[in-house]
Formats: structure tokens, sequence, C-alpha cells
């Protein structure tokens, strides 16, 4: 056993799943001939938000689970030479720059999930790309704003306790309905050894109001269990469950994160996340902020 575990603290980080295959239908019409995940906040899309969160943290491959009519995201983090000349001609080199970056930030890979058969089906699609290594899982809808971004800190928990890791955050008792729902004990400041998950449970029976939101480690022991699951009654092959069923086998620990989060997801949490990062961009924060206070004045 002790070797087990010596071996274990070598497990770093290296890869992340970004399953981004899903249809988007709370955004259309502006979804109908583009992924959600490139929606811009400002100037930069919800999926840039990930990737430089991911690579923060010391992510070095990006894989993505895509689906139909996701081709943006891929012209996205790929070279577009047509559009370096012709900012090339214009003498805007900085922005030339600025591209690369994007596309020189991480390795990205892309696997096709052909039909949307739950989150944990996407994973499964990514699984043959990491060689039984632990993996962040971040999904399109979650932006969180801190100085330390949010897989950095669940990075740190996993580096110190070599189990999955998922993040949480409080949400109002009436709101638990909406989330997955995990309780246990308080190993440490933020840090809960986690006993029990329930999905979206009804608020009288909820065991706590820590909500699971859209960022996980797992370790390869939850990824074998997603590979013996049944899909569920939708037809569905949930991460939800897989970690349920860990549960009975090993510790999954729990993160309540630092930081302020927008569920991009929602038409309220992306406009919240937009004026957030406005008043926050170089290029219009000043501006920005005028035109706020003048508005709410009127």
């Amino acid at each position: 056993m002790m070797h087990a575990m010596q071996h274990s603290t070598n497990k770093k980080i290296r890869k992340a799943i970004l399953p981004v295959a899903g249809l988007g239908t709370r955004f259309l019409p502006a979804t109908k001939a583009q992924p959600k995940e490139m929606l811009p906040i400002v100037d930069t899309p919800i999926i840039q938000f990930l990737v430089e969160e991911a690579v923060a943290a010391g992510i070095e491959e990006i894989i993505f689970v895509t689906g139909k009519g996701k081709r943006a995201i891929e012209d996205h983090f790929d070279y577009m030479g047509e559009l370096e000349q012709v900012l090339h001609a214009k003498g805007k080199h900085e922005e030339i720059e600025r591209l690369r970056a994007i596309s020189d930030i991480a390795h990205f890979s892309y696997v096709r999930q052909k039909t949307a058969r739950g989150d944990g089906d996407a994973i499964l699609h990514a699984a043959k790309l990491l060689n039984g290594e632990p993996v962040a899982i971040l999904f399109g809808d979650d932006i969180i704003l801190h100085d330390t971004p949010c897989l950095s800190q669940l990075v740190q928990v996993f580096e110190e306790k070599q189990a999955p890791v998922i993040a949480l955050e409080r949400v109002p008792k009436a709101k638990v309905s909406s989330y997955g729902i995990a309780a246990g004990k308080k190993v440490s400041d933020r840090v809960y050894d986690i006993s029990q998950i329930v999905e979206k449970p009804d608020p009288k029976d909820a065991p706590s109001n820590l909500g699971i939101v859209g960022k996980y480690i797992v370790t390869p022991e939850v990824i074998d269990e997603l590979r013996h699951l049944q899909p569920d009654k939708s037809g569905e092959i949930r991460l939800a469950d897989a970690l349920h069923a860990y549960l009975t086998k090993g510790n999954i620990y729990g993160y309540e994160f630092e930081g302020m989060r927008f569920d991009c997801g929602s038409k309220l949490g992306f406009l919240m996340a937009t004026v957030e990062y406005g008043l926050r961009h170089n290029e219009t924060k000043k501006q920005f902020s005028k035109y706020l206070k003048e508005r709410m004045g009127k």
C-alpha cells in the first residue's frame, strides 16, 4: 500500500477534457449556426476562458469532445493564414501575435460524440487519449472570476489528496433542485470529504446546500466506473452516476472554491459575466463604467 501511495503522488494533471457537444438551445437563435461556447464575453469566446483556466493550472493537452456544427471551435484554436496575411498587410503585428498565442497555448485534440448520450458518454469518447492519467473536466457553462483560477484551486487539493476533486458552491436552498448536491465532513478550510451525492433533490430532502459546479478532477478509477455504467432512463451515461458509484469504493473531495461564478449557460449569467468582464477589460472599463453609472441614474 505504501508503494501505491508513493507512486500516486507523482501524478500530475496534464490533460483536460472539455465536452462541447451540447446544442445550446437556451441561446437560440444565436446558436442556430454557431456553437454556444463561441459566444463572446466582450471580445473573448466562453471556450477560450476555459482553455486559459486549464493552462493556468498546468494543463498541457486539451481534449475537446465536439458534436455537429462545432467546427468554429476547431478553427478558433487553429492558425488562420488568410486572416494573418490581411493583418500583416495592414501592419497589425500585435494582433497576429495575439491570435498565434491562442493556437500555441496548448496541444489540442478533438474527438466527436456523434449522438448526445450524456456527459459521461462524452468523457468516455476522450478516455482513449488519457493513457490512464488523472484528468480535469471543464464544462462550457461556468466561468469563475478570481486571481487564482478555479481549476488551480482544485489541482492544489488533488496534489494533496491524490483523489477525485469536485468544485462546490453554496446555493440558495430554493435552488438545490437545479443542482447535483454534495454532502460530507469538512476536513479543512473549504475542503469536504464527500459521503453523499444527490442529483437535483427536492429542497426538503437535500442533504446540504453545496451545489456541484461544472469543474472536476477525476482519476482512472472514476473513468472505469463510467465504462461499467448502464444508461439511465433517458438513455444517457452521466458523470454524476459514476461519482456516486465510486463513493462506495474510494474518497471524493469537494472544494468550496473562491471566486465569483457566472452560469454562462443562462442568459442572465451570460449578461452578468459580460458586465463584470466589460468593467475589467482595458479597452472598455472606463467608458463602460461611466455608461452604467449614467444608465442607473435614469
